[in-house]
């Protein structure tokens, strides 16, 4: 399957895009235990008292930004993999490829460091762009006799 280069492409960009889901829920972590912010009692109670089983502003944000990447990641990962198999051009779709990994770091970034708007919307914007592209191409695809 890998000797498929647009497969390849797709997965090396496929497990960039995990390995930053997984820093997210590393940063998220971290950032729960600086600003002793757990969302368990049990947690909370290891970690100084229930006091301490409580929400934070940025523990939230973080959680936003990784809960984001699920709902924007996993479908990329389905539409992605099937575009792969419509044989498309390999530049194309590294393209589409990297246009939407590229996003993603911007949109986890400005997320994460609250910057100014609308930065975090363009972002989104411009990741969903080749998502929607290899979409109308799986469909055109599968339609065509």
């Amino acid at each position: 399957m890998l000797d498929n280069e647009v497969f390849a492409s797709f997965v090396f960009y496929s497990t960039l895009l995990v390995l930053k889901m997984y820093i997210i829920a590393i940063i998220t972590g971290q950032v729960r235990l600086r600003k002793k912010a757990f969302a368990n009692p049990e947690d909370a109670m290891r970690h100084g008292g229930v006091q301490y089983c409580r929400e934070d502003p940025y523990v939230e944000r973080c959680r936003r930004a990784h809960h984001n990447d699920m709902e924007n990641i996993f479908p990329f990962l389905f539409l992605g993999a099937v575009y792969s198999m419509t044989e498309p051009s390999l530049n194309v779709a590294r393209v589409h490829f990297l246009v939407f990994f590229l996003g993603r770091i911007v949109h986890s970034v400005a997320y994460l460091c609250a910057l100014k708007a609308p930065t975090r919307s363009l972002a989104y914007v411009i990741a969903q762009v080749p998502c929607f592209s290899m979409l109308v191409q799986i469909l055109f695809t599968m339609a065509s006799p």
